[in-house]
């Protein structure tokens, strides 16, 4: 799963929030070194990412994309199962979710100094062009697809897969919901048991 759908499985809790946000960057045993909140946020993040990855359903989705982005695939469906949630938000949160990006961007200001140095360069640019929302629209994913094409020098040519996108969104979005209740009812008990 991608930004919005970590930060959405975490709850109310913010240091399960951060910690969920920034696993990304914390490798092994460094996760140690932040306060207990944060480190169940990473440890629901590396959980919410095994799971995931072993699903059918979710291999089914990158199965769609695996002949012209090979190992790109599984970050792409992350992408595009983010956009299938900001989408469809309010069957799965009550508040506006332009208003829950903005309350997230906040916690990460007033929490600034804790974050890793990846992230708070990160920061700038993930807010001044609005990821999160922009994942809602099938433009917004296409930007985002551009921006890590770039990233990859190239080499993804994941500036393509709107296309398959396009062409397979109702298979997509079928997949998406199906396993986005079941990744719910997954983190929900793993957060229980951290």
């Amino acid at each position: 799963m991608n930004f919005l759908a970590h930060i959405y499985l975490s709850g109310n809790d913010e240091g399960v929030t951060i910690g969920n946000f920034i696993a990304d960057g914390i490798k092994g045993k460094k996760y140690l070194k932040y306060p207990e909140s944060i480190q169940k946020g990473i440890l629901l993040h590396r959980g919410i990412d095994s799971y995931t990855d072993q699903h059918p359903t979710v291999r089914k989705s990158t199965a769609r994309l695996h002949e012209n982005y090979g190992h790109y695939s599984g970050v792409i469906v992350d992408i595009l199962y983010d956009h299938y949630l900001a989408k469809n938000w309010s069957k799965y949160h009550p508040q506006p979710l332009d208003e829950y990006i903005q309350d997230f961007y906040e916690l990460l200001r007033v929490n600034f100094e804790i974050l890793p140095t990846r992230i708070q360069r990160m920061m700038p640019y993930m807010m001044a062009d609005n990821w999160l929302l922009s994942y809602a629209t099938v433009p917004g994913i296409s930007n985002i697809l551009d921006q890590m094409n770039v990233r990859t020098k190239g080499i993804s040519k994941m500036n393509f897969a709107v296309i398959e996108l396009e062409k397979y969104y109702t298979e997509f979005e079928t997949e998406f919901t199906s396993f986005f209740s079941e990744l719910i009812d997954f983190s929900e008990n793993k957060l229980k048991s951290l």
